[in-house]
């Protein structure tokens, strides 16, 4: 019994620098976010983040986020695969929500930003993104 619980223990402990390195990892592509506002320099669209749809686009991200971690530790408790199913559904629909929040603020600022400003292109980006999208 004591090799188990052993074993149980070193688990969390890699978990949980497994958790802190993706965290490192999340904090660094944040900064070369914040430098570089588009690798090609094509478009420079930035969001502002004092603003409430950021605020709620990260909330969303962060508990989406959170069912990802706890779904993980069903696998890893080796929990019933229904119930571990219905959560991946759930971060599905999630994902999904996110998606249209997302896409209704990108229409409505970027979109039409770039139609009033006369390029067309945007129109055909845009269909591109909802082909992408409706796959």
């Amino acid at each position: 019994m004591k090799n188990g619980n052993t074993q149980k223990i070193e688990i969390s402990t890699a978990g949980t620098e497994r958790e802190e390195k993706v965290q490192q990892q999340d904090e660094n592509n944040r900064n070369r976010r914040d430098k570089i506002a588009c690798a090609c320099e094509c478009k420079k669209k930035y969001r502002d983040k004092d603003g409430s749809e950021y605020k709620d686009l990260i909330k969303r991200l962060n508990r989406i986020e959170g069912q990802i971690r706890g779904i993980r530790n069903m696998v890893e408790e080796n929990r019933y695969c229904v119930d571990i199913l219905t959560q991946v559904s759930a971060v599905s629909s999630a994902l999904n929500a996110f998606n249209k929040v997302l896409l209704a603020e990108h229409i409505k600022s970027c979109v039409v930003e770039d139609i009033q400003s006369g390029q067309e292109e945007a129109v055909d980006e845009l269909c591109a993104l909802l082909q992408k999208l409706m796959k």
